[in-house]
């Protein structure tokens, strides 16, 4: 009986909120458990549930999922200062989701992000396992940044910075620094890292002596924002979507379904006359133009660099 309840219609409810952009699974993983999704109105809390996306309707935090996952969006966004990476509705601040104004762009979230004072390259999409790719410190996507600081930098700062310092959650695991340009009333920097603490590279400056006063991502993994004037977007191309992929490190997707193998499923419960309706607000999109349809794939036969 539970194999007939594990038919093809049935997909993992986490897997159903990262298709639709919501969260990473293991994000979505930790909304279901504080009971901030809903399925035919009923909340679930049980990790592993299965639901039919054609027969049932799932809701988080009052919006109804129903963009289509085959058609997942990627944007790239020159986020100029004063711009927050949020969703919140609530919002008073110019959001850089508000800058992408692709009407049929759907359910977008910023890939990690950049704080409101700095300005660069920015990822947006619907797709959650992309997201996580990215963004995430295990898969090692680098990422570039101009940092300006005031003075004349040290050698012993910039050895500092590119070994590691000690924040808080533990010692960064180090950048690689070139130095643009060092006067005696400012420096500017090129700095690659790894990691993507929150508000790292700020930090570590400051843990070396130095404020940073001005801050711009100009590459993520292959990506670079060059040609993309401030305040502009564009939808990613599927090569520029699999070259980042491919920057991830090795393929997560087998050992993260893996690791899905060794929860209870468990299918939904359906209330009685459920039907797909009335929810209060919708989460519909379509594909925008440059959407990759399908989702990311590696290239057969690309070489990882190691």
């Amino acid at each position: 009986m539970r194999d007939a309840k594990r038919g093809p219609g049935f997909v993992r409810l986490n897997k159903f909120l990262a298709d639709n952009g919501v969260a990473s699974r293991r994000a979505s993983d930790e909304m279901i458990l504080g009971g901030k999704v809903l399925v035919d109105g009923e909340i679930i809390t049980q990790l592993g549930t299965k639901i039919d996306p054609s027969e049932q309707v799932v809701e988080v935090d009052g919006v109804r999922l129903e963009s289509d996952p085959r058609e997942r969006r990627y944007y790239i966004l020159h986020k100029p200062a004063g711009v927050v990476c949020t969703n919140e509705v609530r919002e008073t601040r110019p959001r850089a989701i508000d800058l992408v104004t692709d009407p049929r762009k759907g359910r977008i979230f910023t890939v990690g992000r950049l704080d409101e004072e700095s300005k660069g390259l920015l990822l947006l999409t619907s797709d959650g396992e992309f997201a996580e790719r990215i963004a995430h410190p295990r898969y090692g996507v680098p990422k570039t940044y101009l940092v300006k600081v005031p003075g004349r930098i040290t050698d012993d700062a910039v050895m500092k910075v590119r070994e590691g310092v000690h924040l808080a959650e533990g010692k960064t695991s180090g950048a690689r620094v070139l130095i643009k340009r060092r006067t005696a009333t400012s420096s500017t920097l090129e700095v690659t890292i790894q990691e993507g603490k929150n508000r790292e590279v700020r930090r570590v400056f400051a843990r070396v002596g130095y404020k940073v006063q001005s801050l711009t991502r100009t590459r993520i993994g292959p990506l670079a924002i060059r040609g993309l004037r401030e305040g502009k977007w564009r939808a990613l191309s599927r090569d520029e979507v699999e070259a980042l992929v491919a920057k991830s490190g090795p393929d997560a997707e087998s050992s993260e379904l893996a690791m899905d193998e060794h929860l209870d499923e468990r299918p939904a419960p359906r209330r009685a006359g459920a039907r797909r309706g009335g929810a209060r607000r919708s989460a519909r999109g379509g594909g925008a133009r440059g959407a990759v349809r399908g989702g990311p794939r590696r290239r057969g036969g690309a070489r990882r660099r190691r």
